[in-house]
Formats: structure tokens, C-alpha cells, sequence
């Protein structure tokens, strides 16, 4: 007879390496979040106080590049399509690795992120759909709503200080990138209107270089830098959004370990490049982008307008439907269950919180109505609004199960053989188990010890006032 299956569980415990790269990865990216929060609020603040506001206009749309190969753009521009591309870089390089080394290497655990992502996005998607239809609105913005911000998400927990437990926590980040690739797929089919076949050309031509050189193990970025801007610039020119650009090199970077390497070059590259995305481009982006004049009337005025009220209700309502559907639908007809240490509660408040839509999805708004400065300021306004909704919705849950969170936590990190693995995941070691024998023998020989001097200092105790009492005896 063939021995029973064991039942696979959603959100189980993560293995050692994929622990300790999902601790490093977030620790970044919640840096990087916490400089996009405060370069959002300059954002606000300088396009808003009214003495700053002529001068953040003028900064924006400030001109420069050379002209003769069609980059003279704005800083602006140069921040949505230039550094961005640094950004969507390193988007590409975990998704390789999370495709090589990572969740998604495994059909079965890569159906629950996948599934999970689609419908986060489908849901925000058909809720603008009904709401703009409803309200007689454009249908333009139907894909504003459904990018997740991680970087933005990992900045609110680390404000709320919520000691998530690592297995949600990878589940958020595989969520994101996963996120990320179809909010790529969406911006190069839907946003691409008319193509320079010969730029594209040279772009594909440039990826192709750029790909041999990798395989013949060509070190220097003084060659990949200049190589690296050429294809930016031809895939610019070519009519697909730049950023297309950083996604393909970062795939095409190898993920997996050789002999006698302690990172692969995707690795190494991502670890260099991961501080310069997330500390400086996305940043800078949120400050050219985030910057809408905001008032007690406009404000009102986002859930009154069929576009600004659906991407609202996109990234509040369906991102936190979408995703805790798709979870529970997946955990249902896999025959999975949840993990003994969480309930199903903390899969929505993760859910909620991945209702945080900030740099793709100002990015899709900027595309989906250019030409309309207004209405595009309008869905930025909704965004940030949105964002926030889901952020307070998302901490309120969070800290709701804080206490239980710490207490997985602590178990995850507990280490009292001091050996710097933690110790549940030693447990089946026989080494692990004779190492806290030793400990315990040892604390229990100093038990006995002070056990000894205690008994010997109570009966020296004793003794001396009871000799004390028979003296006061003979006296009287």
C-alpha cells in the first residue's frame, strides 16, 4: 500500500535559504518603501503649498536630453521612463529567480501566487469596469487599479511594526513580482500605440548582444552600462514603453548557483542594483509623479466621478476580493489547507494590504489618460486615496493579530543551541537535540548548586536564631 498523502499547506512554513532570502529582500524594499512614503508627502507638500507650487511645476517640466535622438524629454518623463527602468530591472531579475530558485519553480506552489495575482488584478479591473460604466465614465482606466505596490506595503508594516510571519511575507512578495509581470504585459499590449519597427529592431538586436555577452561570461559594466542605455533609448523610440527594456535584461540574467559560487550573477546584480532602485528611482519617480494639488473639494470630488471612484473601489474593494478569493479558491480545489498557525483572517489582511497601489499604478494612469492633464491629476489624487483607504484597512487588521504574529515570529527565530540556525528548523538534527541536552544538563547542574547553597544558608539561618532564642530564655 502506498502511504497516505499529507495534505499540502497553504502558507507552511518556509525552507531555510528561501527564509533567509525572503528576510533580505524585504529588508530592503522596506527602506526603499519608507523613502517612497517620504517622498510622496514632499510630493504633496511642495505641489501644494502655494509659494512651492510654480516651482514643482517648473522642476517637472524642465527639458532636457539630446534632442537629435528623440530623448529630449522632461524630468518628469525621464523619471517615469528612465528610472523606472531601474525599477522594473530588478522587477525582472526576481522574477527569474522566482521562476529558477524561487515559489514559482514549482507548478503546485506556483498555482497559489499566480492564481492569486490574476484575480487580484481581474477583480480591481472589472470593479472600475461597473463602476464606469454605471456612472458613464471612461473605460481608459480599467488597469490603474490593479498593480501592488510592495515597496509601499512593506513601508506601512514596518510603520505599524507588525512582526509578519515569513510565510506571508514571501506569499506578499511572490504576489508582487507575479503582480509586477502582468502590469508589464498590460502596458506593453495595451499602451503601445503605434511602433518604429526599425527602433524596435535595433532594441531586439541590442537584447540579443546584450544576451550573448552574458553567456560568454563578459564581466565590466563599463560594457553592459552603455549597451544597457542604447536599448533603453531604441525600445523609447521604438513606441513600447521603455521599461519593457529593464524587464527583459533583468530576465536574461542567470539565477542559479554554479560550482564553487556563493551567489549567481543575478543575485550579485540584483544585490548592487536593488539599493540605487529602491532608494533613488523610485523615489524620485514618486516625487515627480505624486505631486497633485489636493483640497477638501477635490478630495470630495473623488467619489463623485465614475473614473477617480472606480479606481478608488479597485484598489480597496477588489484587490482584497480578488486576492482572498483567488487564495481561498485555490486552497479549496487543491485540496490544501491552511497552515495550524494563521486563519483565514490573515490572508485578507494581507490581501487588503496589497490594495496599496502607488508606482505602477501612477505610471498606468499617466498612460491610460494622457493628454488630459486634469483627469489624469484626478486618478493620481484617487490613487494616493485609494492607497491610503487600503493601508488604514490593511494596519487595522494587522494589528488586530499583532499578538499572534509575535509569538510566530519569536518561534521562527528562536535559537537557544546559539548555533545561528534557528531551532525550528533543526529539530529533526540529532545533533540539534544533544546540543540542548548539554545546555539543559548544564542549567540543571547550576539548579543544584544554588539549590545546596540555599539549603546551607537557611540552615545557618536557622541555627543562629534559634541559639539567639535560647539565650533570651535563661536570661528571664
Amino acid at each position: 500500500m502506498s502511504a497516505p498523502r499529507t495534505p499540502r499547506k497553504v502558507f507552511g512554513r518556509l525552507s531555510l535559504p528561501e527564509r533567509t532570502f525572503v528576510t533580505d529582500a524585504l529588508r530592503a524594499e522596506t527602506v526603499g518603501g519608507v523613502l517612497l512614503l517620504v517622498a510622496a508627502v514632499a510630493a504633496l507638500l511642495w505641489a501644494n503649498i502655494p509659494a512651492l507650487r510654480d516651482s514643482y511645476d517648473s522642476v517637472s517640466h524642465f527639458h532636457i536630453g539630446p534632442a537629435a535622438l528623440g530623448l529630449d524629454l522632461s524630468i518628469e518623463h525621464w523619471a517615469a521612463d528612465g528610472l523606472l527602468a531601474i525599477f522594473f530591472f530588478v522587477a525582472g531579475i526576481e522574477l527569474k529567480r522566482e521562476l529558477v530558485a524561487g515559489e514559482l519553480r514549482d507548478p503546485k506552489a506556483a498555482v497559489l501566487p499566480v492564481v492569486a495575482a490574476l484575480c487580484g488584478m481581474a477583480a480591481p479591473a472589472l470593479v472600475y469596469t461597473l463602476t464606469a460604466v454605471a456612472g458613464g465614465g471612461s473605460l481608459s482606466g480599467w488597469a490603474v487599479p490593479t498593480a501592488t505596490d510592495i515597496a509601499f506595503a512593506l513601508a506601512v508594516l514596518a510603520v505599524i511594526g507588525t512582526s509578519l510571519p515569513s510565510a506571508l511575507r514571501a506569499f506578499l512578495l511572490t504576489l508582487a513580482v507575479v503582480d509586477d509581470l502582468f502590469a508589464i504585459l498590460i502596458i506593453a499590449v495595451f499602451f503601445t500605440d503605434q511602433l518604429d519597427f526599425a527602433a524596435l529592431g535595433g532594441a531586439v538586436l541590442g537584447l540579443v548582444v546584450f544576451w550573448l555577452l552574458l553567456r560568454k561570461g563578459v564581466r565590466g559594466w563599463y560594457v553592459y552600462l552603455p549597451l544597457a542605455f542604447v536599448i533603453w533609448a531604441l525600445m523609447y523610440n521604438s513606441g513600447v514603453h521603455a521599461t519593457i527594456a529593464g524587464v527583459a535584461m533583468g530576465l536574461m540574467l542567470r539565477c542559479t548557483r554554479r560550482e564553487g559560487e556563493k551567489h549567481s550573477p543575478g543575485e550579485h546584480i540584483e544585490h548592487l542594483v536593488r539599493p540605487l532602485s529602491a532608494g533613488l528611482a523610485v523615489p524620485l519617480f514618486a516625487l515627480f509623479s505624486a505631486g497633485v494639488t489636493l483640497s477638501g473639494g477635490a478630495l470630495g470630488e473623488v467619489f463623485t466621478q465614475p473614473e477617480t471612484l472606480g479606481v478608488v473601489l479597485g484598489l480597496v474593494v477588489g484587490k482584497a476580493v480578488g486576492i482572498f478569493g483567488g487564495t481561498w479558491l485555490t486552497a479549496r480545489f487543491t485540496k490544501a489547507s491552511l497552515s495550524d498557525d494563521l486563519a483565514w483572517a490573515d490572508v485578507f489582511a494581507v490581501a487588503s494590504l496589497a490594495g496599496i497601489g502607488f508606482t505602477v499604478s501612477l505610471l498606468i494612469g499617466e498612460l491610460a489618460f494622457e493628454g488630459d492633464t486634469a483627469l489624469t491629476d484626478e486618478v493620481k489624487a484617487a490613487v494616493l486615496l485609494g492607497s491610503l483607504i487600503a493601508a488604514t484597512l490593511a494596519s487595522v487588521l494587522l494589528k488586530m493579530r499583532n499578538r499572534r504574529y509575535r509569538q510566530l515570529t519569536e518561534a521562527e527565530e528562536r535559537d537557544e543551541d546559539l548555533s545561528g540556525i534557528p531551532d525550528i528548523y533543526e529539530e529533526d538534527d540529532p545533533a540539534y537535540h544533544l546540543r540542548m541536552a548539554a545546555i539543559h544538563d548544564a542549567k540543571a547542574a547550576e539548579h543544584r548548586r544554588l539549590a545546596e547553597v540555599k539549603a546551607a544558608e537557611q540552615a545557618r539561618l536557622a541555627e543562629v536564631t534559634g541559639g539567639a532564642g535560647e539565650e533570651d530564655d535563661r536570661r528571664a
